[in-house]
């Protein structure tokens, strides 16, 4: 199951709460095409989920919601935040450590919702 650090989840809380959307909305993953055909990871504040999608809170009360081939992909991975060169928060993923259980480095681990 996809695992939030601390700073992921604040991340995704501040989006969706910019966005307005904070109530019932959330930040959801998803696949679409990419430039060559390939499938890539696209990430967009949403008010709910689509359906079929999986829906996790994280314990800071961030909502992410993952479509399936999405959830396929991010099932053993940890979503992080931090700085890209020009200073903009930039997320990204990152193979689950084996001890960590399926709980994120900081122990701040989605819950099925």
């Amino acid at each position: 199951m996809l695992a939030l650090t601390r700073a992921a989840a604040e991340a995704v809380r501040e989006l969706t709460a910019a966005s307005g959307a904070l109530e019932e909305g959330g930040v959801r993953i998803f696949t679409a095409d990419g430039p060559e055909g390939d499938k890539a990871l696209e990430l967009a504040v949403a008010t709910a989920p689509a359906s079929g999608d999986q829906v996790f809170f994280t314990d800071e009360g961030a909502r992410v919601f993952l479509a399936a081939q999405a959830a396929e992909f991010l099932d053993d991975k940890v979503l992080d935040v931090g700085q890209d060169d020009s200073g903009q928060a930039a997320f990204a993923l990152f193979e689950q450590p084996q001890a960590a259980g399926g709980r994120s480095p900081n122990g701040s681990g989605p819950s099925a919702g």
